[in-house]
């Protein structure tokens, strides 16, 4: 009893010290960086597009006792209007166990309510949260005693950080270049045309949301039509498994019937799926996936890419900055041999 009480106590006072450490960090202020924290607790930020984590310190230190204050934590308001709790309002966990190093959560039946990126965002942070714990390499959820299905009707199973896909980006203000493909409608309405886009973006924008904004501010090359109708706003975009959601407010029932609907819909998905890691899209309008865009294409579906509406001779980024390429035009004739030189020779040293 003796040796118990003096753990106990040494426990306490390790606490003690720790949360006098913390607070000394939380008043030195401006060094302190994530890293110093062991634990961090995943939010989902105002604009649902990403998880957000915020360090903590937690009051327990056996494996039981931390997986319910994080799960607790994960269903508890912030007091910030920069993200939110994890756990929507209204969704409770009935009972929870671990099985060899997998956690089972058991859900709810209000849980299969949620909108498919709230409860994509929601299984992130709850995977990234509670495999933090030794021991959880693995997290798993069921609805009402019954296994977690995705969009496709397949079964979810045991869920690692591996298992979701988000941007990696973490420095502010961190620019970054690409070239994407986005696909826009051609003139008459009936096909698309393939338009690649040099862009710079910040680090923190992830790949299938810079494609959405781009393709809904348009065309660079003359022949070629946006197919996003204006005023459309982008809610929120995210990718798992290979399937991406991308949730458009009402706006996007503002039909152009210049433009054929299969037009519209694969020049989304088209667009997406050239990013490599998107292999359907599923297209929601206020988070809601019950109805019809315009008369044929149910929004409840996943679409995968389909090019045969692409018009490959046309390409849209020929015609793109025309008129600085009418300028450069002999400039450019004048180079050519001495480019030509120049990219052999880089070839040769970069094949040494």
């Amino acid at each position: 009893m003796k040796k118990g009480r003096e753990m106990k106590k040494a426990v306490v006072i390790g606490r003690c010290f720790a949360y006098l450490a913390a607070a000394m960090l939380s008043v030195q202020g401006c060094g302190t960086k994530q890293e110093e924290y062991e634990y961090h607790i995943s939010y989902v930020d105002n604009e649902q597009t990403q998880t957000v984590q915020v360090g903590y310190v937690p009051e327990s230190a056996s494996v039981d006792g931390l997986i319910r204050e994080f799960l607790e934590q994960l269903a508890t308001d912030t007091d910030t209007v920069d993200y939110v709790k994890a756990i929507p309002e209204g969704v409770s966990i009935r009972s929870w166990e671990v099985e060899q190093d997998c956690l089972n959560l058991d859900f709810d039946t209000e849980y299969d309510k949620l909108d498919s990126i709230t409860e994509i965002l929601c299984r992130l942070a709850v995977v990234k949260t509670m495999t933090q714990i030794e021991g959880i390499e693995s997290v798993s959820f069921t609805v009402a005693g019954k296994p977690l299905v995705d969009s496709l009707g397949v079964a979810v199973g045991g869920m690692t950080i591996d298992s979701f896909v988000e941007n990696p980006g973490e420095q502010i203000n961190s620019f970054q270049h690409a070239a994407i493909d986005l696909y826009f409608s051609n003139e008459s309405g009936d096909g698309l045309i393939k338009e690649r886009q040099e862009v710079y973006y910040n680090s923190n924008i992830s790949m299938e949301k810079l494609v959405m904004e781009h393709l809904m501010i348009g065309p660079k090359g003359k022949k070629a039509r946006k197919t996003i109708p204006d005023e459309t706003k982008l809610i929120n975009v995210a990718v798992v498994d290979g399937s991406c959601y991308v949730n458009l407010d009402e706006n996007f029932k503002n039909h152009n019937y210049e433009i054929q609907e299969a037009v519209v819909i694969y020049s989304i998905v088209n667009s997406l799926a050239s990013l490599g890691n998107i292999e359907r899209v599923q297209i929601s309008i206020n988070g809601d996936t019950s109805g019809i865009y315009r008369d044929e294409y149910e929004l409840s579906e996943m679409y995968r890419p389909d090019y045969h509406f692409v018009d490959f001779e046309m390409n849209s980024s020929d015609e793109a900055d025309g008129e600085d390429k009418e300028g450069q035009e002999d400039k450019n004739n004048k180079d050519e041999n001495q480019t030509n030189k120049e990219n052999v020779d880089e070839s040769s040293t970069a094949s040494h």
